[in-house]
């Protein structure tokens, strides 16, 4: 059964843009206190020591960046970065957690160690020059969409830029990387997706099913698919590999913010300006999508939703500051 599993208030000072979700180990040696482990008032002991525990980060307009654990059912926060001096816009988990990357509106990509909160590296990018970033699938490269429409890639150790994607088009909203780590796609303000050939640094497709800006856009796990969300108010699922709609999906009665696919592929989640969260199941054999389920627990619009690792959860967050936290049945039920 769908349901709201969790729901935090407040939980910034002001809108809440964006949200990652990984996993991090709590070591033996880090210090109790902080990461709130062997506090038995809280549902911990020492057991729960070395574990690997879901964490989710969120950014906000108001300029911080807070790591959260989620345990036993509620969020207990882990520590705050601050270093952006305007609204955070996108954050990333490197795939092992020990790194986070954050872009701001002050054009600053900064680069975040997850176990001891230190700043790691700030890569100043020019004015206006960043917006969405994502990892690499293996984890050395970190890319960025931008005003010019470019995307940058950026060596994570070096902090250097080593390329650069040109889509010859307008304003980069929202970028992606292929799981197989083949592809780069990006969605322009004028709702044009491009598609890299990262080997090759080559435009393979671009692609038209838009009429307005693609807000979010991912690709699915097993690489086969890539989907995209749109003001226009639909969602488009692409076939990669042939460069063709397979499904547009309508739903949302608004702008469509965001996107993610579960981890078998099997589903998605999107969230909008109609306030609302819609948990999606993609029919390949049919080319279909239904709606399974919609969540109507926020009071604004939503701006980001995540899956986590086991597709059992999803984390959404909202200009109304909150996090919420949803429970998912199994995929085989």
């Amino acid at each position: 059964m769908y349901s709201l599993l969790y729901s935090l208030k407040e939980a910034h000072a002001d809108a809440i843009w964006c949200c990652a979700w990984g996993e991090i180990r709590v070591d033996d040696g880090e210090d109790d206190e902080r990461v709130n482990i062997g506090d038995e008032e809280n549902g911990h002991d020492e057991n729960d020591r070395g574990k690997l525990c879901d964490c989710i980060v969120t950014g906000s307009v108001d300029d911080s960046i807070k790591v959260w654990i989620f345990q036993n059912n509620k969020l207990e926060l882990r520590t705050t970065f601050t270093g952006h001096s305007l609204g955070i816009l996108s954050v990333a988990l490197n795939s092992d957690c020990s790194i986070c990357a954050s872009s701001s509106l002050d054009s600053v990509l900064v680069l975040w160690d997850m176990k001891s909160g230190t700043k790691i590296k700030s890569i100043m990018v020019g004015p206006t020059e960043l917006w969405t970033i994502a990892f690499s699938p293996d984890d050395n490269f970190i890319i960025s969409g931008s005003h010019s429409g470019k995307i940058n890639l950026f060596n994570v150790e070096t902090a250097k830029l080593e390329q650069t994607f040109d889509t010859r088009g307008k304003f980069t909203l929202s970028i992606a990387y292929s799981p197989d780590g083949k592809y780069i796609a990006s969605g322009a303000l004028d709702g044009i997706i491009n598609v890299f050939d990262v080997q090759n640094a080559k435009l393979t497709n671009t692609l038209e099913g838009h009429a307005m800006p693609i807000r979010s856009l991912c690709f699915s796990p097993d690489s086969k698919y890539l989907l995209t969300a749109s003001d226009d108010g639909h969602m488009k699922v692409y076939d990669v590999q042939h460069a063709t709609v397979v499904s547009t999906v309508s739903g949302h009665a608004s702008w469509v913010l965001s996107v993610a696919f579960s981890p078998d592929s099997k589903y998605f989640v999107s969230a909008s300006s109609d306030n609302t969260v819609k948990v999606w199941e993609l029919l390949p054999t049919e080319l279909q999508v239904s709606c399974l389920h919609t969540f109507k627990e926020h009071a604004d619009q939503v701006w980001c939703v995540k899956y986590n690792k086991s597709g059992t959860n999803i984390v959404s967050v909202s200009d109304d500051k909150s996090i919420n936290i949803y429970s998912c049945p199994p995929s085989n039920s």
